[in-house]
């Protein structure tokens, strides 16, 4: 019945969910006093900007965007293929995919929470194969539908479990190419502490060794969102990997973050501690994940 109502609700034109989203995201702001903290927090200790008047704008722009990415999701995920299809009109570097390809030995496709980065997976998929690991959220209802709207085309969905860790060395060995959420805080055992904005935070490693085992090429990816619904531009640039690690991952999405700042997704708990790990040295950090 859902995906019903949500491939009904994908007919409308962009902008107009974009412009709902964008008064979502600012009630959603309003009436938690909790989400709207800690993306104060997060933005203005970022130092993307400086002064309390640009601060203040880039914040009312977070907010709203941050609506819209709740918004769009309706499109991206249950529009139909033509229409999503459509959502693209810019894209700038897919000649690194192309070299990366040509290459052999994989490609790790890294999307920070920056603009619609659900858009990223789906436009790939529509050229190439692609493996996207997933974690399943928390609402258990929501599960199906991501699972729905990601698998589109040549897409493969893989869990955040050793199964899907298992799937993506596979896929990677295999000259394929692999998918994830970069900057999402890994759980006990599976991260190190590293700077991020200028604030430790737990960061996957993964990403790195997954280079390690199958030299395969990063590339980071965001879908930035265009003015007045008209639709995303793609930007991908491949990450340079003579000394990679997690800081250097960290330092990689900034750069791109510092790209769209209002854009990016503020209010993620990036920087909880996970359940059964330590604090990062030298902090007295009580922002655990429960």
């Amino acid at each position: 019945m859902l995906v019903a109502v949500f491939r009904l609700l994908a007919r409308l034109p962009l902008s107009w969910l974009h412009v709902a989203g964008a008064a979502l995201g600012r009630l959603v702001y309003w009436c938690s006093p909790s989400y709207a903290a800690r993306l104060r927090e997060n933005l203005f200790g970022s130092g993307v900007c400086s002064g309390e008047a640009q601060c203040k704008a880039l914040l009312r722009s977070a907010v709203a965007e941050a609506g819209k990415g709740m918004a769009e999701l309706v499109a991206v995920w249950f529009g139909s293929d033509e229409k999503v299809a459509r959502l693209v009109v810019a894209c700038e570097g897919w000649n690194v995919v192309e070299a990366a390809r040509a290459r052999g030995k994989g490609i790790i496709i890294v999307t920070p929470h920056l603009g619609c980065f659900e858009m990223v997976s789906l436009y790939f998929v529509q050229r190439q194969p692609m493996t996207v690991m997933y974690r399943p959220p928390r609402l258990a209802w929501l599960e199906p539908l991501m699972i729905t709207g990601r698998s589109r085309w040549q897409a493969t969905v893989a869990p955040a479990n050793l199964r899907g860790v298992r799937m993506f060395y596979r896929t990677l060995q295999q000259g394929g190419t692999v998918g994830l959420l970069p900057d999402q805080a890994p759980g006990s055992g599976e991260g190190v502490w590293a700077d991020f904005f200028g604030r430790p935070a737990h960061t996957m490693t993964l990403v790195a060794r997954l280079l390690r085992a199958t030299g395969a090429t990063v590339i980071m990816v965001f879908a930035e969102r265009l003015p007045g619904g008209q639709g995303y531009h793609m930007h991908f640039e491949e990450v340079p990997t003579a000394r990679f690690d997690e800081a250097a991952l960290n330092r990689a999405i900034e750069a791109q973050v510092r790209r769209c700042p209002e854009q990016y997704l503020w209010s993620y708990n990036r920087y909880k501690v996970p359940a059964g790990a330590s604090a990062p040295p030298g902090t007295n950090s009580v922002n655990r994940d429960s």
